[in-house]
């Protein structure tokens, strides 16, 4: 993997925690000579991953719609900064540019990203890896019910492989450098999930 997509909050509560899982990955990125591709934004959790890679001498990449830029929200101290017109065209863009995702911790517009990518790649539409760094157990109970998901017979269980998810940055890394799961795309033939 050349470049990772990182999507994550554009709040930080100040949990050192969560500071460290970015600091961690950020090392593990820049030791691998991965670049960071992101929101662009210099606030919260993504102003804190675009730093800390940088500060490491890594390269980040921001992708930002103009209406953000508009109310100052944009990192100015990027590698490459692109304005896109709308959010639609900033997740495209991301997902175009990446060898991979990993979701930290967010809010909605963090889970609609992961969930977008996540179902592409059940499509088809990709075949990039995609990671929840899983940092002090913020993703147990999304992890808990995407296995009911499972049981309910919602979700296929070989597509429930296609997430993949670590409390350590580089241990998750390795795992997507090794990604060769395919989604099980049967149900477009027959639509019994059993």
């Amino acid at each position: 993997m050349k470049t990772i997509s990182v999507f994550c909050g554009s709040n930080f509560d100040g949990n050192p925690v969560l500071l460290k899982a970015v600091n961690d990955l950020a090392d593990a990125m820049v030791e691998k000579e991965i670049s960071l591709v992101f929101g662009g934004g210099r606030v919260g959790v993504m102003g804190l991953i675009a730093d800390a890679v940088l500060t490491r001498g890594g390269k980040a990449i921001g992708v930002i719609p103009q209406f953000l830029m508009d109310k100052e929200v944009g990192h100015t101290g990027l590698t490459e900064l692109i304005i896109t017109e709308n959010m639609h065209q900033r997740k495209q863009k991301m997902a175009d540019l990446s060898d991979g995702i990993i979701t930290l911790p967010g809010g909605f517009g963090t889970m609609e990203e992961f969930f977008e990518v996540l179902t592409w790649l059940q499509l088809g539409i990709h075949g990039n890896p995609i990671g929840l760094l899983n940092v002090d157990g913020f993703y147990d109970p999304l992890l808990m019910q995407i296995d009911l998901m499972v049981e309910k017979k919602f979700l296929k269980p070989l597509n429930r492989e296609l997430v993949l998810s670590d409390h350590d940055p580089k241990t998750l890394i390795e795992r997507m450098e090794k990604f060769d799961t395919k989604p099980d795309e049967v149900w477009f033939r027959d639509r019994n999930l059993t």
